[in-house]
């Protein structure tokens, strides 16, 4: 019989089943050990509640048996209960990722700093403090710059150190530390320029503030300094904002509603629109599915806003009429476009081709594919397979293939598309003899 003492610093099971008779040897209680308390997530945990237990005065009194009994955890414990085998979320990825920017903040060059300040005179201008922020590249040092000469005795910002700064932090991505600055501008009256808020306004964009964006454009609007009045940039630069927030039809019909209250407003203040902003009315109805109302400002271009379209208005107009099946309204401002002496884009053709193909009209899709490897215009891969399976679908499946290897010995496909589409014909069409002569 072992000693109390002796149980607390050997082997503290072997003491409890020596006293019952149920084990004998040490390698039993190993086995034991092995057994029974590996299942649980924690044996050490385990062996230190029988020690606390043991210890206890109270628990002493127990049963050997019913203290091991009491001293066990559960077996449906399990670490899965903690962590999930699920992929983060795409929310989870972006908090993690911000977290992880904000923490690698750069440092600051103390160095450049310094030799930043020592090029710039005792009593230095606006002017000259311009200069010394323009030539820099580090932001940070551009930011430390700004703030140091905002402390210094006699000296105010004008508009264009302002400027300055905040194009310097833009471009960075330093939009938090560009709205300290934005901030600092707004609480000066009576300075600022119409350069200075586009600036404010395009980065805000770019950080996805939108709202802070048309309270910039409001305070213009209420300005008295006629310099700081919205100007056709102004409106653009919003316009083409509005343009990049829509995913999908349905966002995009949303904020349609505020770009023509935005034009509208524009025309209303005497602001005559240019061809961006009139391209980007097409544009925004093209994909807001408003196909009508972009054909009614293309024929306004020239009449009422003496502004003739370019090769982006038909581009737009094309893909447009072609994704809602009117195929025919979009051969005619195809042939248009290419009587003006336009070349078509790589999308207007892809689309027109496709379009033509889904329409039955495949020898002239083939045509028109033809003229577009002509004109170096990349074609895609749904455009292949487009037109690969209207004509498998009549019935000409040894013409498709055909078809298939002459684009392989033009070059016009390379060996991964010539396979993947010589797959898809096989999955669709069946394993046919005109396509197994043709695989390799």
């Amino acid at each position: 019989m072992w000693t109390k003492k002796g149980a607390i610093r050997g082997d503290y099971l072997t003491y409890i089943y020596s006293k019952k008779h149920c084990i004998n040897q040490l390698s039993s209680i190993k086995t034991f050990h092995s057994k029974h308390l590996a299942k649980s997530p924690f044996p050490l945990v385990t062996q230190y509640s029988v020690i606390s237990s043991y210890l206890n005065p109270t628990a002493r009194k127990l049963k050997d048996t019913d203290l091991l009994a009491q001293t066990q955890i559960l077996p449906s414990f399990k670490f899965a209960t903690f962590y999930s085998t699920k992929a983060p979320s795409r929310s989870f990825r972006r908090r993690k990722n911000k977290r992880e920017k904000a923490n690698s903040k750069p440092v600051l060059d103390e160095a450049k700093f310094q030799q930043a300040i020592s090029e710039l005179p005792s009593r230095f201008t606006n002017d000259e403090l311009c200069n010394i922020l323009t030539l820099e590249d580090d932001p940070l040092v551009c930011l430390a710059l700004f703030n140091w000469a905002s402390q210094q005795h006699r000296f105010r910002h004008d508009a264009s150190t302002y400027h300055v700064t905040i194009k310097k932090l833009g471009i960075a991505k330093m939009y938090q530390e560009m709205d300290d600055v934005v901030n600092q501008l707004l609480a000066v009256p009576h300075i600022g320029n119409e350069a200075s808020y586009n600036s404010i306004i395009y980065y805000f964009t770019e950080a996805r503030k939108l709202t802070r964006a048309v309270n910039i454009f409001k305070r213009m609007k209420s300005s008295r300094n006629l310099d700081c009045r919205p100007s056709i940039r102004t409106y653009n630069i919003l316009l083409t904002a509005m343009l990049s927030r829509g995913s999908n039809s349905y966002v995009n019909h949303m904020y349609m509603e505020t770009m023509r209250c935005l034009f509208k407003q524009m025309a209303d203040d005497g602001i005559e629109p240019d061809i961006f902003s009139l391209n980007s009315m097409i544009k925004g109805y093209v994909l807001s599915l408003h196909i009508n109302d972009a054909l009614r400002v293309f024929h306004q271009m020239g009449v009422v806003y003496k502004c003739l379209p370019n090769s982006f208005s038909y581009d737009y107009l094309v893909h447009g009429l072609c994704a809602q099946g009117r195929t025919n309204n979009a051969r005619e401002m195809f042939d248009e476009m290419k009587e003006k002496g336009f070349v078509p884009s790589n999308k207007s053709y892809n689309s027109f081709v496709n379009a033509l193909a889904l329409g039955g009209e495949v020898e002239e899709a083939v045509n028109y594919l033809s003229e577009m490897i002509e004109k170096h215009r990349s074609v895609d891969l749904i455009t292949y397979r487009t037109i690969l399976d209207e004509i498998c679908r009549r019935g000409r499946v040894g013409e498709a293939t055909r078809l298939l290897k002459e684009w392989q010995e033009k070059d016009l496909v390379d060996g991964i598309t010539y396979r993947k589409l010589l797959y898809v014909l096989e999955d669709d069409f069946g394993n046919s003899n005109d396509i197994e002569r043709f695989r390799y």
